[in-house]
């Protein structure tokens, strides 16, 4: 004769278990847990990738120095030392090529099958595309630290005081992060994770090169002064270079972008978050889906 255990009483084992003790859990609380675990675990594999890591870490150190010490002494920037005017441009620039880690993440992802094994799991899969980018914003503040060392140590200074400091770096890390966000798409469009480099680039180059970054707008041909100036990068930038109190005696263009940076950035970061938050939420759904 067989003994009908209380359902309440019935151990409980395997995702079923794991998708009751879900259900008792606030959906915003169960969100953030996912996306942290999935935070976590970008964390932990960039932990046990030494080399990307290390080249990660190089990379500021030589843009700092290739810059400031070998090209500084050929350009020259009215009403400013080169190297106080050129710092915020490394900085802008560095955050943005790091935003493509998100990008070749997810490609590499993609290719792996990560993304399938995700799919089998009781979690939210926004939380995939949320740990990707908050890792990548944990590597930049990372970048960030190193090169105002390394800026520090070639002469570079912050002359304002350390509120403005902070909310200089800390623009420079939303801008990275909403952009961090369009490389993700770009990432889950492409066909393989080779191909992610060259796509990115095409797009980060104009972007950093074709700005204020490194050259005053005016010294650029016709057609490139106006792109530079309208150029988001060369907003933020810009805004950097006000908090940082780097711009001398330089005037900004006339260009409205130029005159009102901050505002500028800040309207830049929420469109492009609105924008494409969602166009990834639901490129990864329909990949998910297949």
């Amino acid at each position: 004769m067989s003994v009908v255990t209380p359902k309440d009483r019935r151990p409980r084992h395997g995702q079923n278990a794991v998708l009751e003790d879900r259900t008792t859990e606030a959906p915003l609380a169960l969100w953030f847990s996912d996306g942290w675990i999935v935070t976590r675990r970008n964390l932990t594999k960039l932990k046990r990738s030494p080399d990307m890591l290390v080249f990660a870490v190089l990379q500021p150190i030589m843009f700092v120095l290739l810059f400031s010490q070998i090209y500084g002494g050929s350009i020259e920037v009215e009403g400013s030392d080169y190297t106080q005017y050129l710092m915020a441009g490394i900085f802008a620039q560095t955050v943005i090529f790091g935003s493509t880690f998100s990008g070749s993440a997810m490609a590499q992802d993609l290719k792996d099958g990560i993304i399938d094994r995700f799919r089998t799991l009781p979690m939210s899969s926004s939380a995939v595309l949320i740990g990707r980018t908050n890792s990548d914003l944990v590597l930049n503040t990372l970048s960030v630290v190193i090169m105002m060392g390394t800026g520090f140590l070639v002469g570079w200074r912050v002359t304002t005081d350390a509120g403005s400091a902070l909310a200089g770096v800390g623009l420079l890390l939303l801008f990275s992060y909403a952009f961090s966000w369009v490389m993700a798409l770009l990432g889950m469009s492409v066909k393989s994770p080779e191909v992610i480099n060259n796509a990115s680039f095409m797009i980060l180059f104009p972007l950093t090169f074709i700005s204020n970054a490194f050259v005053q707008p005016q010294n650029l041909p016709g057609p490139l002064e106006t792109f530079a100036n309208w150029n988001p990068v060369s907003a933020l930038v810009q805004a950097v270079r006000e908090l940082f109190g780097n711009t001398g005696s330089v005037p900004a263009p006339e260009a409205w972008p130029m005159q009102n940076a901050l505002p500028t950035v800040l309207v830049g970061i929420v469109v492009l978050l609105v924008v494409f938050v969602p166009l990834c939420i639901r490129k990864f759904a329909s990949i998910s889906s297949r």
